[in-house]
């Protein structure tokens, strides 16, 4: 699916009403060999945002930045780094990250994203009856002489998933350490993606081991 698609989804995504996000993980993969990642005070890692559009991957970048510094790294968006007409030149990239002496890469690639709408009907508004016995005058002649059938109710609701690639490189030994697939539903916008993904892959990795942080 097309970046455009995708940010037009995030749009939809911040137009439904009471939605909150949520991360789900659908896959999670860790090198066999993995150790933690030694970062000493200082070490630089780039936060790179996969994408086609220019005004997502910066803005996600910048955000994933943010993230990644509110943890006590000491991250930089790749757009810094690399000019707009590089990025997609990999010598010209690796170039620029080798001179920045960045020593991870966290690299997040949009997958897709679908609207998924739910229609819901229900029978409509019953309040307390208040009657007196069942017999002799009671509910049961006045139940079944005024039998009614209640109006259906229909209420739609709409949610919105945004797939993720999440990769993290140890760029001092060009290797793979953890990558997963997410889901995000209902995201308000790039920010609010980022910074929910983002909290996710942290708690993950910490899980395992592999970084510390705040």
């Amino acid at each position: 699916m097309k970046t455009r698609r995708f940010a037009a989804c995030l749009v939809v995504a911040s137009l439904v009403a009471g939605a909150c996000a949520s991360t789900t993980f659908q896959s999670v993969w860790k090198s066999p060999d993995a150790k933690p990642l030694a970062l000493a005070p200082g070490d630089k890692i780039v936060a790179m945002v996969i994408s086609d559009q220019v005004s997502l991957r910066r803005s996600g970048e910048a955000n994933l930045a943010d993230v990644l510094d509110a943890r006590g790294f000491k991250a930089v968006p790749a757009y810094m780094l690399i000019p707009d007409e590089e990025i997609q030149d990999e010598a010209k990239a690796k170039a620029r990250i080798d001179a920045s002496d960045a020593v991870a890469a966290v690299v997040l690639r949009p997958l897709g994203a679908e609207t998924e709408v739910t229609t819901t009907t229900t029978g409509g508004y019953y309040g307390a009856p208040y009657y007196g016995g069942f017999w002799g005058g009671g509910y049961y002649a006045r139940g079944w002489s005024t039998v009614y059938s209640t109006p259906p109710v229909t209420t739609t609701r709409t949610d919105v998933h945004v797939s993720i690639e999440t990769l993290i490189y140890d760029l001092r030994a060009n290797k793979l350490v953890w990558a997963a697939r997410s889901k995000t539903t209902n995201p308000e916008d790039v920010e609010a993606l980022v910074g929910e993904l983002a909290q996710a892959v942290a708690a993950e990795l910490r899980s395992e081991g592999l970084v510390g942080g705040k």
